[in-house]
């Protein structure tokens, strides 16, 4: 698991506060008493939905035995002789695993799973290679960290290999992060048609790893890569820039662990070069580049000269995670990029996300929270009685200035 650093703070349950605030010169009690009373007459027309709610367990149990059918002929399609009924079985999975949390289903079939997913690494076209690999990523964060996803891991892990370093296959691992780096003359390669895309994912995906070296390897790799870093920021691909400015401050705040005396060799012409690129004006590049260029590039330098770090608190259910890290950073964006907008649901009920992010068990507080929870309509309705009374009480005000006057 990634290391997490001392002193984080995991997860926090924001409180509510509900109430009316009223005028001046008019009592709490007497505001209150109006919307109170408004509101339990008019929600006395909610009563028809209430009565339907001991259906709830029985349409909750439904709907779950429909998703499983829909997932078990998705499954079934990843064996279809078309290309394309595989490809959108694949799809179908992918959406599936990243929006919900399907683990005691997948126990069951995971071997069936790995087996489809095997037959589409081993004879797919790249199109589907690509996918099965996907969903096979997200199979095992489903599976979590035990025994199941290990086994799964060691099944596949030979294929995937296998295809990463054949030379007739899109993706070469043995050439893509060398060449992301300069040539020993200090030049960079020429890129290829899509060569900075597998630049940036390979060293956005080598940059992962690295959270889990220890220290000592980790000494080893800021002497080796950070020089050679340094000079990739030099490249004409505004995404494999941005790319290599992050992982420098990743391995910076990485050495600042290790050593609180660390300090980045030639540490003036890297921060002259980052200034440069945070604030680029030039012209020839897109407006959107230059913006996103200038902004990540104004992290990395205030983190380089202050080891100031731009936090962000991730909110789902009734908690949050802050990321106050790079390594935090590193860590969600790539769980983001593969479940997309699903990383929330899996943060709050996913048992590895939430060890990753020591967040802890997930709450048992969904069925509770739901019971509490005031309903959309129920609460237009109150949020339209507290309307009314504090109009009302409004113009009594005015009316008592208009005495006044």
């Amino acid at each position: 698991m990634p290391r997490s650093k001392k002193g984080k703070r995991g997860y926090s349950k924001p409180g509510s506060k509900n109430g009316v605030k009223g005028e001046s010169g008019a009592s709490d009690d007497e505001l209150m008493s109006d919307v109170l009373s408004h509101y339990s007459s008019a929600s006395e027309s909610t009563s028809v939905l209430e009565e339907g709610t001991g259906g709830e367990q029985v349409d909750e149990q439904t709907a779950q035995e429909e998703t499983e059918d829909k997932l078990k002929q998705c499954i079934d399609n990843l064996m279809d002789k078309s290309a394309k009924t595989r490809l959108a079985g694949l799809e179908s999975l992918r959406q599936a695993f990243s929006s919900r949390v399907l683990y005691d289903f997948l126990t069951e079939r995971r071997l069936t799973v790995s087996d489809c997913l095997e037959r589409s690494l081993k004879k797919g076209s790249g199109e589907e290679q690509a996918a099965a690999a996907t969903v096979f990523a997200l199979l095992c964060i489903q599976l979590g960290g035990g025994d199941e996803a290990e086994e799964g891991f060691k099944m596949l892990r030979p294929i995937l290999t296998a295809i990463l370093i054949d030379n007739s296959a899109s993706i070469v691992a043995r050439q893509i992060f060398f060449l992301s780096h300069p040539s020993l003359e200090g030049t960079l390669p020429t890129p290829k048609p899509g060569g900075p895309g597998l630049h940036s994912a390979a060293l956005q995906a080598w940059s992962l790893l690295v959270t889990l070296c220890p220290a000592s390897r980790l000494t080893v790799l800021l002497d080796l890569h950070l020089p050679k870093l340094q000079a990739c920021l030099q490249s004409s691909d505004v995404n494999y820039r941005i790319a290599v400015g992050e992982t420098i401050a990743l391995l910076v705040e990485l050495g600042r662990d290790i050593e609180e005396e660390f300090e980045v060799e030639d540490s003036e012409t890297l921060c002259q070069c980052l200034k440069s690129l945070a604030t680029d004006g030039n012209k020839h590049r897109a407006k959107n580049d230059r913006r996103k260029q200038r902004s990540i590039f104004r992290e990395v330098l205030h983190y380089i000269e202050n080891e100031d770090f731009t936090e962000e608190k991730i909110r789902f259910g009734v908690e949050s995670v802050y990321i106050d890290s790079w390594m935090r950073r590193r860590i969600y964006d790539a769980f983001k990029e593969i479940m997309e907008s699903g990383v929330r649901h899996h943060l709050q009920f996913n048992p590895l996300l939430r060890d990753i992010f020591g967040l802890g068990p997930p709450l048992i507080l969904d069925a509770a929270v739901k019971a509490n929870k005031i309903s959309r309509f129920e609460k237009h309705l109150f949020n339209s009685a507290a309307f009314k009374a504090r109009t009302k009480q409004r113009n009594k005000v005015r009316d008592k200035r208009a005495d006044v006057m």
